[in-house]
């Protein structure tokens, strides 16, 4: 017979937001479990540099920022439950939550806090599963020191994009970032610092179709020309003024050489366990209140969201911090 474990809040996830919570909940002088599939931290600690968390002026790398996360909530009496999958979370006869486990351990708690964030989204092309792991990643940090003096393409025009594309360039020998528009989403001093970098070449009004490989590993990307007219006055002030002819993106180019592809072309909730709740969105990111809980009917009560699952504008570890401290201080106010 399994055993089942009692706390006050349970936090399912452990990046910046399910940290916060717990760290608010348990100076609160709740028992306070923090579940992560993986190692604490999220998937900052995957990020090389952060340079737009407030309080570090010069930046910090992600799994530094992911570490302090951690040793703080912990210190406060937050317990760690890592490389633990919660598999289902429903009410039980006592009013309570029962949270299921991929172990023989389930756990009861009088609060749920969900910050199982989000994880990278797929392209869906031909040869991308079978290279995934032989050429194909979605962590430059992971895997770019693999790539030292190849040849790479980055696939995406958001921050993250940009900014791995830049630490790329660390190792590779040439950084290509394909991007299906003319413009940029990423904040314009990235743009700059990409469009100044002498390893990187814009391709742009381009879309992936197929990623190429000998069978073992990744040898080209196949790409389609997204009929869009890129003109000059479409590349950043500084490129257009550099002359680098390698920012030139007016040529079709229908099948780039590289060792590797490197997708970063947004991100997917990890929602399965509120499936049923009726508190998503179309998109699939949970609704909450005002005060971090789910926005759902009233079997929703005692359940809170926060981070990159929840519905935003913004996906950022400042916000996901914020918004794990939201759900953490209602949870307390709930139980009281």
């Amino acid at each position: 017979m399994s055993e089942t474990i009692r706390c006050d809040i349970a936090v399912i996830g452990g990046g910046p937001a399910g940290l916060a919570a717990g760290l608010y909940a348990a100076r609160g002088g709740m028992k306070v479990l923090i579940f992560e599939r993986q190692m604490s931290g999220g998937q900052i600690v995957t990020t090389d540099w952060v340079e737009n968390y407030p309080a570090f002026p010069q930046g910090i790398s992600g799994a530094d920022l992911g570490d302090l996360m951690t040793r703080q909530a912990t210190g406060q009496g937050a317990e760690l439950v890592l490389f633990v999958n919660i598999t289902s979370v429903r009410s039980n006869l006592r009013g309570q939550w029962l949270l299921e486990s991929d172990t023989d351990a389930s756990y009861e708690a009088r609060a749920v806090i969900f910050a199982s964030g989000a994880v990278p989204r797929k392209l869906g092309i031909p040869g991308e599963d079978y290279y995934t792991g032989r050429g194909v990643s979605w962590c430059a940090t992971c895997d770019g020191a693999f790539y030292r003096d190849k040849t790479v393409a980055v696939i995406g025009g958001g921050d993250a994009a940009l900014e791995e594309a830049l630490f790329l360039t660390k190792f590779a020998r040439k950084v290509y970032v394909v991007h299906r528009r003319c413009e940029f989403r990423a904040a314009a001093i990235i743009v700059q610092r990409a469009a100044a970098a002498d390893k990187l070449e814009f391709v742009l009004s381009s879309v992936a179709r197929e990623i190429l490989g000998d069978g073992t590993r990744v040898t080209g990307l196949a790409l389609d020309d997204a009929r869009t007219d890129c003109s000059p006055n479409h590349l950043p002030r500084h490129s257009r003024e550099s002359g680098n002819p390698a920012l030139s993106s007016t040529e079709e180019i229908h099948t780039l050489a590289v060792d590797g592809v490197f997708e970063f072309v947004g991100v997917d909730p990890v929602n399965e366990l509120l499936a049923g709740l009726d508190a998503l969105t179309s998109t699939g990111y949970a609704l909450v209140n005002a005060d971090g809980s789910l926005a759902g009917a009233d079997s929703c009560d005692g359940l809170f969201a926060a981070g990159d699952l929840t519905a935003g504008p913004l996906k950022q570890v400042v916000t996901a911090a914020a918004s794990g401290a939201l759900a953490g201080f209602s949870a307390l106010q709930y139980l009281a």
